[in-house]
């Protein structure tokens, strides 16, 4: 896990749910415990127990040796969360933080896409 998610730059202060989407193939989105790193570091040590780099069952490779456990982590895990949101804010659990997980070694420029859906409070 390289990063946390940005803060969107447009605050939406209706209740309602927001929808994040990851849109590449070999990254994910997760929702994981916030306060102690070793957590991310053990997820990462069980991802790659499942899913190890340069597998030689595993023929896809053009970008790398870890390109098809890239692929395969991205499944394991999620591309997209839906996430409640109010006043402004994800509402998250004490311990919980919203993580961009790339699944490659190499950084690589990564797009979320995100639409918040909810009630604007005006009657029809």
């Amino acid at each position: 896990m390289r990063r946390r998610v940005p803060r969107p730059a447009m605050i939406v202060d209706i209740p309602g749910a927001t929808l994040a989407e990851e849109e590449h193939t070999s990254a994910s989105l997760i929702l994981c415990e916030n306060a102690d790193p070793d957590v991310r570091r053990d997820l990462e040590t069980l991802l790659a127990r499942l899913a190890p780099d340069a597998d030689p069952a595993l023929v896809h490779d053009t970008e790398g040796p870890d390109d098809m456990a890239a692929h395969a982590r991205s499944i394991l895990t999620s591309n997209s969360l839906t996430l409640p949101v109010a006043d402004g804010r994800l509402l998250l659990g004490t311990w919980q933080g919203l993580y961009l997980y790339e699944h490659r070694h190499a950084g690589h420029a990564r797009s979320v896409a995100v639409t918040v859906m909810g009630e604007s409070g005006r009657k029809a």
